[in-house]
Order: structure tokens, then C-alpha cells, then sequence
């Protein structure tokens, strides 16, 4: 994704450089400070204890759908119950939101230096500045009927938000470790992880929306598969690619010990569609994470098909002995430069971003609810060691919420219903390649 930067505050920001692959790595003392309060955030942090949920919990299964580049105004413009805005400021101009269909829309600036002009210390009024008109836009609800199905039928969050203010590679690090070693957009050069070829860096925050020298983005954080493991649960990370080809955006290549460890060849899955398999033999793990092909996303330029692509993991999950003890999160890594009128909490020098949606599905999820309390990247994380009674990474999943407002776990499990494609799952599966979801 693009290159955007921070908040209204200063970060100051030190790191340790030593040795990592073919480059560099920073491992050790990323502190920063703000004029908000703020979690510091350690690369190896010490686990402690995440108090258990007052009422037990069915489920054994969670998986998390990482979908791309859309902000809550622009995907579920309309949604009943739901707060969005049909207009928007650009600097003192009122400009209406005009409809746009998913595989039209251009591909918005959006990473870290371009967030804090668009945030604009909460005016939120820079983004035809940053972008053109057209950011001022929504998605047609025709366009994206599965996911309106998913939301009416189970539980939509109108408050969930980024974690981080820039582009994929720092959320997808969020997104398994609740932090990205400060780097604030995505890596020079790909794949984007330890594979990146020498001399490829990734900035680090700087003060006041900009950018420090770059590392080789290559790093050794704790992460949650860490804590599973330690508990001797399993995890599977799913993404486009092959052990002979990376695409770039598979997390955990920039996690040097799982990178370079038996984790590598027995949880990282290519290609993504094998989910589906697994799904059909009962072969789903405890936690899962799905990253999708560039057509089976949500990113401006795509074939669209990304609605069609959830609701066929949904389906095959809904339609299978595992239904009754999953939770399914649906969230869209980052903002992709979209117009959304609410503005970000600011917790710490790194977040939170812009709203994005999330679709919280399972037999337990409240029933066409929106959920108003404040989410964010984070609180997946918080979830999995809520249900698993794992420690916390001390990350940004300690101050995040646990989804708790979510779910209904006295209640009896909600029969699934089939949602309606324009496709089938097996058309889905023959599609050609369309490489990674994101590479800006």
C-alpha cells in the first residue's frame, strides 16, 4: 500500500541494528514516546496473564479473513444501524459521497505519510488533498450482497479501526504480533519479509508524519503463534504463493525464527485455496488466518470476486460439523485511502488508523447486531488468548477489547444458512492466479 504517516504527536523512536539474513534487523529496544498516553511496545515482550472469560466458551476454532483497502463509510455505506456519512469534508468544502462499484475504484495513496494529512490532527478533512475526488466515494451494496448477508444475519462493528496508520505490511504484522517493530510502511523491494533481496529497508515512524532511515524488515518479535505453540495449539497461515515463489504479503516471512523454523513448512500454506480442503476434511486448526488472491480481495483494480471468496470459506465452514464451534473475523487490513468521517482514537505514536469494517460470524455471534464498542486490530489477538486462556503479548492486544459485546454464548447455536454467490466455490478454485492482494 501507499506511504502515509503519523499523529499529532511527537515519536521518538531508537533502535538496535544487528544482523538478519541477507540485511539488517532491529530487535531490541523500539520505545517511543507521545504526548497522548501511550503502551510502549517491546520486539520480544514477557508474557502476562489475560484474565479467562466469565462465561466458557464452545469455540475451538477462530479464524481471521484479512480483506484489503476499504474503510467502513465506503463498504457499508447505509448499513442499518450503522454509523456512516453520505458526505464529506474536503478541507472546508462539504463534498457528497458518490456511489462507485468494488472493481472500478481507483487505488488510493495509503500509507503512513499520507494518513496524517488525511487524519489532519482529527479533522479529517485531507483526503482530496491527499487523493482526488473520487476518494469521496461508496461501495454499492449490489456489489458486495454476500457481505451485506454476512452483517444482517450475525454482528457488524461500526467502531473497529486499524491499530496502525499505514499500509498492509505493517497491518498484517498487527495482525499476528499486535506490532511491526515500529516500521511504518511497506518494505522497498519485495517479497516483503527476510526472502527481500539485500538492500531492501522499510521506514521506521518518525515525528509528525514522517519517515526514519529504513531496516531490513526482517524481525524476531514475539507473535501469537508463538503462544500457540508454547500451548501446544494449532495454527495454519494461509496465503497466495508457493514454498518456490513468494508472493509478498505472507506475514510471517518477516518473522525470522518462523521463517527459518519447522513453523515455516508446517503452518505457512500455499496456495490460500487450500483452506478449502482443509475445511472439507475437518482439518481446520485452532487458529487460522486466510490472506486471498489479488481478484478475491477488495483492492481497487481487482476482479471483485473478494465477497464471493469469504462467502465461500463462510459457506464451507457453515456447512460442515465445524460450524458449531468457530467464530469467523472478516476485517480489511487497512483504509486503502477511502474517505471515512470518524475520527481515530489516538492511544499511542502508532494508532489507531481509520475505521475499517469487521463481520463477526458464528453460531454464537449476536444475531443482526451492531456493535458500537471500539475494536480494533488488536482485539483479535485479545480473543484468541481469551478463548485459549493464552498470556498476552503485551502488545497492542493488551489494551485492546476481546470482542466480548459480540457474542451470545448461552444462547443456542444459530443453524447456518447458505449465502448466495453469482459463483460457485469450485469456479472460484479455477480461477487463474492473480498474485498477492496488495503491493503498495
Amino acid at each position: 500500500m501507499s506511504f502515509v504517516r503519523g499523529r499529532s504527536f511527537l515519536v521518538l523512536v531508537f533502535f538496535l541494528i544487528l544482523g538478519c539474513g541477507s540485511g539488517i534487523q532491529p530487535v531490541s529496544g523500539l520505545g517511543s514516546t507521545t504526548t497522548v498516553a501511550s503502551s510502549p511496545i517491546s520486539p520480544v515482550s514477557t508474557p502476562v496473564s489475560t484474565a479467562p472469560s466469565s462465561v466458557p466458551s464452545p469455540i475451538q476454532h477462530i479464524v481471521v479473513i484479512m480483506q484489503e483497502n476499504r474503510t467502513f463509510d465506503n463498504l457499508f455505506n447505509g448499513f442499518p444501524g450503522a454509523d456512516s456519512a453520505q458526505s464529506g469534508m474536503d478541507g472546508n468544502v462539504s463534498v457528497p459521497l458518490v456511489p462507485f462499484s468494488l472493481a472500478g475504484s481507483p487505488d488510493f495513496g495509503h500509507g503512513h505519510v499520507g494518513w496524517w494529512r488525511e487524519w489532519n490532527h482529527g479533522k479529517m478533512d485531507g483526503f482530496g488533498a491527499q487523493a482526488g475526488p473520487l476518494v469521496y466515494s461508496y461501495t454499492q451494496k449490489s456489489d458486495i450482497l454476500p457481505y451485506w448477508q454476512l452483517a444482517e444475519r450475525f454482528t457488524l462493528g461500526d467502531r473497529m479501526f486499524q491499530s496502525n496508520t499505514g499500509p498492509s505490511f505493517v497491518a498484517h504484522q498487527y495482525m499476528i504480533a499486535g506490532q511491526s517493530g515500529h516500521s511504518s510502511e511497506n518494505p522497498s523491494t519485495g517479497p516483503w519479509g527476510c526472502d527481500a533481496p539485500p538492500g531492501t529497508t522499510v521506514p521506521l515512524i518518525g515525528p509528525n508524519g514522517t519517515d526514519l532511515p529504513g531496516v531490513f524488515p526482517c524481525f524476531d518479535y514475539q507473535t501469537m503463534a508463538d503462544l500457540l505453540d508454547a500451548k501446544g495449539l494449532t495454527w495454519k497461515y494461509y496465503a497466495p504463493g508457493s514454498t518456490e515463489f513468494f508472493y509478498i504479503i505472507s506475514a510471517f516471512q518477516a518473522i525470522r525464527h518462523i521463517r527459518y523454523g519447522q513453523d515455516w513448512k508446517d503452518n505457512v500454506i500455499s496456495p490460500e485455496t487450500q483452506v478449502l480442503t482443509d475445511i472439507h476434511n475437518g482439518q481446520l486448526a485452532q487458529v487460522t488466518w486466510i490472506v486471498p488472491t489479488f481478484n478475491n480481495s477488495d483492492h481497487p483494480g481487482g476482479a471483485a470476486y473478494g465477497p464471493e471468496w469469504v462467502a465461500s470459506i463462510v459457506n464451507a465452514i457453515g456447512e460442515s460439523p465445524l460450524w458449531n464451534t468457530t467464530a469467523i473475523f472478516v476485517s480489511w487490513d487497512d483504509w486503502g485511502g477511502e474517505y471515512d468521517h470518524v475520527p481515530p482514537p489516538q492511544v499511542d505514536g502508532e494508532g489507531l488508523g481509520f475505521r475499517v469494517p469487521v463481520i463477526v460470524i458464528s453460531p454464537y455471534a449476536k444475531r443482526g447486531y451492531v456493535s458500537h464498542v471500539q475494536h480494533e486490530s488488536g482485539s483479535m489477538l485479545r480473543y484468541m488468548e481469551a478463548i485459549y486462556g493464552l498470556p498476552s503479548l503485551g502488545t497492542r492486544d493488551a489494551v485492546s477489547d476481546d470482542f466480548s459485546d459480540c457474542f451470545y454464548y448461552t444462547q443456542a447455536p444459530t443453524p447456518y444458512s447458505h449465502v448466495l454467490t453469482a459463483h460457485s466455490t469450485e469456479w472460484l478454485l479455477r480461477q487463474k492466479p492473480s498474485g498477492p492482494p496488495d503491493d503498495d
